[in-house]
């Protein structure tokens, strides 16, 4: 996927049982995972922006790694972890055929991609500059967000996203 280009729709189901995907509204897609560092060290900044824009943007947490390989990104384990954090801001969704995660092109955990309103992809790549500095605050994240609920492009449309590689079934 390019920016520009139209993000395809989908339909996941979330820990809770519910289903999501994307609706007509501004939303942040961020592909990550329960077991790698660099998605569990920008994990509470990804969930402070989910606090900090609800009503006005969804973000939506999908889960493409393989269980078989990953037993720790099973849907069992993500349930286990989103009960022991007593809930998220978000849901955490499970993409268990991958179809999503290879319709957008998602190559780590975690990839954020921001669409706007018309389902256009905004933004895609990392949600800031250093996944070590928690002070950074997903702020390239939140400028992609910003610009959308602003109606400007962002001041940087693509980053390269950093973290583990999304581990494809075989």
């Amino acid at each position: 996927m390019n920016i520009g280009d139209a993000a395809p729709s989908f339909e996941l189901p979330a820990t809770d049982g519910s289903s999501h995907g994307l609706d007509g509204q501004p939303t942040a897609v961020v592909f990550t995972c329960n077991h790698c560092p660099y998605a569990l060290a920008w994990h509470n900044r990804l969930l402070d922006v989910a606090r900090d824009y609800d009503g006005r943007v969804r973000v939506l947490l999908i889960n493409p790694n393989d269980a078989d390989s990953h037993p720790r990104d099973s849907a069992d384990a993500m349930r286990e972890r989103v009960e022991v954090d007593g809930g998220w801001p978000a849901p955490y969704l499970r993409d268990e055929s991958q179809s999503v995660a290879r319709d957008y092109g998602a190559k780590t955990t975690p990839d954020v991609f921001v669409i706007d309103a018309g389902g256009v992809l905004r933004y895609r790549g990392a949600p800031d500059a250093d996944y070590e500095d928690p002070s950074q605050d997903a702020a390239w994240l939140r400028d992609a967000l910003d610009a959308v609920l602003e109606g400007r492009e962002p001041e940087r449309a693509e980053t390269e996203p950093v973290g583990c590689s999304v581990k494809w079934s075989r």
